[in-house]
């Protein structure tokens, strides 16, 4: 018996679960990167040191990946309409307890419990997509959400800076965490699953994975997403990829407050213009990938030229190094933040490569592998700036972009079109494209 979903109200919907997403994604990199903004004043309030501010910052990566595969997992056996819910408002609970945090060691604390509260995020992200949109449109769905993390911090970035300036880095922090909880209520309230109904028809893959009965992980799924070489080719692309991610997350205000000079409310707004920059790159890069392939362009060709582009700009942040003018070092972090925003599309290999009953579980070894660099990232930064130069963890960053151009090229290799290996799906993409 075919089971079908209702075309007009699909297509109504699905947008405004997008823009769910989108408010969504805003947060959760608020609720990240609140500390980077707070950092100088949290340094000397706390008396830490280069390296205790490199734990603090990669605190956060600790359980985040540490919770990245047991959260695939579960987002394969319970409704993303809870579990979002109940992260998103953890985490932003969290968020607000840092404001009154006292110390090193609580901070530190804190900090890992919103990387727990976090991790199952992007995956429920993909979820969400993979459930309601057709693959000839995900990777500009995809694009759309991650833009979130980029126009989101462009805008708050400048505003964390004015509300730290007149409440303090501890008003900063309970600010924040009360958006979040309000925001996990509206989420809750608003979000459903795709309905069923009599208009359209749905395959196997297309049909909501909420609806499809909770079952154990084995070994051998296992070791379908941990022994695939072109899966392997995305989980390095994506270190690569979160690296530049986790610098801008982390050091960048830093960097231009306490390594450039740079006075801190002018920070803060020049801080942005490298966020908007990536947010143009994240828009650009799926709409072209999405218009790319209905010309007829080949999967291969349309969903990795944006990322190796953008890994390729990602490296332009080495010139930072050889430059003093305030105009050209944020020129350099705009071009190599603007190539990160193009290969943020990354995303859309997961669905695409993933078994298919297994994209939460492939999803969580992917943000995984990414979320390895916001622990490694900020550490070796701190330790590398310890003597009081930046100069080292610019080229070290340069580099793992370069290392994942390499790892698209030599380890993704081609990548096959679903609907050739797959007649049916075409045909229902066709339908719903509306």
């Amino acid at each position: 018996m075919v089971t079908t979903v209702n075309n007009n109200k699909y297509s109504r919907t699905r947008f405004r679960v997008l823009a769910f997403l989108f408010v969504n994604v805003i947060i959760n990199y608020m609720d990240r990167s609140n500390i980077s903004v707070a950092a100088t004043a949290i340094s000397a309030d706390l008396k830490l040191s280069t390296i205790q501010l490199g734990l603090i910052f990669s605190a956060f990566g600790w359980m985040y990946v540490a919770f990245q595969i047991p959260g695939g997992i579960i987002i394969d056996r319970f409704s993303p309409r809870v579990l979002y819910a109940i992260t998103l408002c953890s985490w932003s609970v969290v968020t607000l307890l840092q404001g009154i945090t006292r110390g090193f060691y609580s901070l530190l604390g804190l900090r890992m419990a919103t990387g727990m509260f976090e991790a199952p995020s992007y995956p429920i992200n993909n979820r969400v997509v993979s459930n309601w949109f057709p693959e000839n449109e995900r990777a500009s769905a995809i694009a759309v959400y991650t833009s979130g993390q980029f126009i989101g911090l462009a805008f708050l970035t400048p505003l964390l800076a004015v509300i730290q300036s007149y409440w303090g880095w501890r008003g900063l922090f309970i600010s924040t965490g009360v958006v979040g909880i309000i925001w996990s209520l509206v989420w809750y309230s608003f979000y459903r699953d795709p309905v069923i109904d009599e208009a359209r028809p749905v395959t196997k893959n297309d049909t909501p994975a909420v609806n499809l009965p909770s079952k154990k992980i084995t070994r051998k799924e296992f070791k379908q997403v941990l022994t695939n070489r072109k899966l392997w080719g995305i989980y390095l692309g994506q270190f690569a990829v979160t690296s530049t991610l986790w610098f801008f997350l982390t050091w960048f205000p830093t960097y231009l407050v306490k390594y450039r000079g740079f006075d801190f409310l002018k920070s803060g707004f020049l801080s942005s213009i490298p966020f908007f920059a990536a947010f143009a790159g994240v828009i650009l890069s799926g709409l072209i990938s999405d218009r790319l392939i209905k010309k007829g362009i080949s999967f291969n060709k349309a969903r990795k030229t944006p990322v190796i582009i953008g890994l390729l700009l990602s490296t332009f942040i080495i010139g930072a190094n050889y430059v003093n003018n305030t105009t050209l070092v944020i020129l350099f972090m705009t071009i190599a933040f603007f190539g990160n925003g193009l290969a943020s599309i990354a995303w859309v290999f997961v669905s695409l490569l993933a078994p298919k009953n297994l994209i939460g579980l492939t999803g969580g070894v992917f943000n995984f592998m990414g979320g390895l660099s916001s622990i490694i990232v900020p550490l070796v930064i701190g330790y590398l700036a310890k003597d009081g130069s930046f100069t080292s963890s610019i080229l070290f960053i340069g580099i793992l972009a370069f290392a994942g151009v390499l790892s698209y090229l030599f380890l993704v290799g081609n990548v096959n079109n679903p609907d050739q290996e797959n007649p049916n799906l075409k045909l229902l993409h066709n339908e719903t494209v509306s």
